[in-house]
């Protein structure tokens, strides 16, 4: 709980601090790996470096973290902090890198506000990070405790390799020794470690596309950015007999228990966590009503296109909806809308793929009736989503 003198002091600076916190989280930044440039072998994204996503998500959180700390006296902004702990714990984060992050943020905070910071202004905000920072700790060391295993890398062996679509791969692994593999859940995803031409390891990941009752297999499917770095690794030099490292599954966005209506929207490679639950749920021969609907340019770009259709087909109560640039049989054409669709007024959305297209159709459930409570949603990459709409 934020204490009453630090409440006033943050209520009184937030808007201060959230018009600047974009100048100051590329100042951390550049602080940061000053210092430490071993950070940026496999732990930072210097992809996410170079086009700002993580400064803008660093920033967001703490300011939507602060946010709520002023209009919710108590309490703390749980969806946040969660989605921020899997993506930590995916990465191996522990507890005595807070306090190097610390050091750095704060020196780059006194420089960026010389001109009005205070001893008071320094205390408060200090409060605000090691809150976060304390909130965060915990979470993940129970998100570490879940494990099957304490490594955060084991090294998974690729046993199948095949084209998924026009510009995506699905990659089939067993484990390459004998660690203990923890099950993943509907809807996570794994961190995925390699080693780049200039040597530098570096870490993404992906949700889990399929296998998710197997102890011996893991399956993700990636689409290649051309601009990336670890995509084109992946499409271009891993091949069938390879090592890779793999963390345990991670990820907040799961399928709930339950016998309520499901409604799982996608568009493009934002179709592998749907992928995921579809399968599980034609898996476990679940009887719950559910909603498929995907968006894709053409019918060879759908990356999981047999996977899921037949997936569709060994559920009794399951229905699909496909919308496509290029028309074909079957398929609406354009941009997918869920005006016109009767959605069940009980139903939990789960969406995944562009932001753009997360946002439309999260206002259309909300339009539709949906709560916001019961709207999960995905992002590829850092969160710049969350704590902006927090």
């Amino acid at each position: 709980m934020l204490s009453d003198k630090s409440h006033a002091i943050i209520e009184a600076t937030l808007p201060l601090v959230g018009a600047r916190i974009q100048v100051i989280t590329p100042n951390f930044y550049r602080r940061l790996f000053g210092a430490h440039p071993e950070l940026l072998d496999g732990l930072f994204s210097r992809s996410n470096q170079r086009d700002g996503a993580q400064q803008q998500a660093l920033a967001g959180s703490i300011a939507g973290f602060a946010t709520h700390l002023v209009r919710n006296p108590g309490t703390v902004p749980e969806a946040i902090l969660s989605r921020i702990a899997h993506k930590h714990a995916s990465l191996g984060i522990l507890p005595e890198q807070y306090d190097v992050v610390y050091k750095h943020l704060f020196d780059a905070i006194a420089e960026e506000l010389a001109d009005v910071i205070t001893d008071e202004i320094a205390a408060a905000w200090s409060e605000v990070y090691w809150l976060m920072a304390h909130a965060l700790i915990k979470l993940e060391k129970g998100l570490y405790a879940r494990q099957a295993n304490d490594r955060m890398w084991a090294p998974w062996r690729v046993v199948v390799k095949e084209a998924a679509g026009t510009s995506a791969i699905t990659f089939i692994l067993e484990p390459a020794d004998e660690t203990p593999v923890t099950l993943a859940a509907p809807g996570q995803f794994v961190s995925v470690r390699v080693q780049l031409p200039d040597g530098v390891r570096q870490v993404r990941q992906y949700s889990l596309s399929g296998e998710l009752s197997s102890t011996s297999r893991r399956m993700f499917t990636t689409k290649l950015d051309e601009h990336g770095e670890v995509s084109p690794v992946l499409h271009r030099d891993i091949e069938v007999g390879d090592l890779i490292e793999l963390s345990n599954p991670y990820g907040d966005v799961t399928l709930t228990d339950g016998d309520t209506p499901l409604v799982l929207a996608s568009a493009g490679i934002g179709c592998t966590p749907t992928a995921s639950i579809l399968s599980h749920l034609a898996d476990t021969s679940s009887r719950r009503e559910v909603m498929v609907l995907h968006a894709e340019g053409s019918l060879e770009d759908w990356a999981l296109r047999e996977q899921m259709r037949e997936d569709v087909a060994r559920l009794d109560s399951a229905e699909l909806e496909l919308w496509l640039k290029t028309p074909a049989p079957g398929a609406r054409t354009g941009y997918m809308s869920l005006e016109g669709l009767e959605i069940p007024a009980d139903a939990s959305v789960y969406l995944c793929g562009p932001l753009p297209f997360m946002k439309k159709i999260r206002s259309e459930a909300l339009d539709a009736g949906i709560p916001a409570s019961r709207i999960h949603y995905e992002v590829f990459g850092p969160d710049v989503w969350l704590a902006a709409a927090s």
